[in-house]
C-alpha cells in the first residue's frame, strides 16, 4: 500500500507523511532502515556534543529521539491494526531525551539500534494486510491509520535528517 492510500489526513502528522515518497509502506521502510543512507556515521561522529543553539539536543539526542518515536508509532499501528479502538495518548519527547542518557552511548551504538528497530518494523508492517494497514484508531487526538503511522515513522527520520544537515552541518564549518 501507498501514501495515497491513506484515507484521513491527520494533522500533525501529516507533516511526516508528506516528507515520505509515494511508494509502497515497506520499500519506503527499506529505503530508509539505515540512518547512514541518511547522514553518514563519520559526518555525525564530527559533530561531537555541539549543539546550533542553546538548550538544542545533541545529534546523538535527536538519534535517540527518532528511534523512540519509531518505537512509539509502531506500537501505535499494531494497536490499530489489531482493531484495539483505545485512544491513545501522545508522549513528553523533552521528557524522554532528558532521562534517555545518550552521552554514555556511542554514534555507532545509536546507528545499530535504529538498524534493529527499523528492520523490526518493516516486519511488523509486511505482517499487516490492506484491511490492518486502513485501520484506525486515536492517538494524541487524532484519528490515524496503521498505515499513515508507517509513513510517520519514514517522514519523521527525514525531517531530522533534514534538521541536521541545515542547523547542524554547517557547525562542522566553524
Amino acid at each position: 500500500m501507498t501514501k495515497s492510500d491513506i484515507s484521513v489526513m491527520p494533522q500533525f502528522f501529516d507533516r511526516y507523511i508528506n516528507l515520505a515518497e509515494n511508494i509502497d509502506i515497506i520499500d519506503a521502510l527499506t529505503q530508509t532502515a539505515s540512518y547512514a543512507s541518511l547522514i553518514p556515521l563519520e559526518t555525525l561522529d564530527a559533530l561531537g556534543d555541539r549543539r546550533y543553539a542553546p538548550g538544542k539536543w545533541t545529534a546523538k539526542d535527536i538519534l535517540q529521539h527518532i528511534i523512540d518515536n519509531e518505537r512509539i508509532m509502531t506500537y501505535r499501528a499494531m494497536r490499530f491494526a489489531r482493531n484495539d479502538k483505545t485512544a491513545l495518548p501522545g508522549y513528553d519527547e523533552a521528557l524522554f531525551a532528558q532521562f534517555a542518557n545518550t552521552s554514555r552511548r556511542t554514534l555507532a551504538d545509536l546507528y545499530d539500534e535504529y538498524a534493529l528497530v527499523r528492520q523490526s518494523s518493516s516486519c511488523l508492517f509486511r505482517s499487516f494486510d490492506d484491511d490492518m494497514m486502513l485501520r484506525t484508531g486515536v492517538c494524541f487526538d487524532q484519528t490515524i491509520s496503521a498505515l499513515a503511522l508507517g509513513y510517520v515513522v519514514v517522514g519523521h527520520a527525514l525531517h531530522h535528517a533534514t534538521i541536521i544537515r541545515e542547523r547542524y552541518l554547517p557547525l562542522l564549518d566553524q
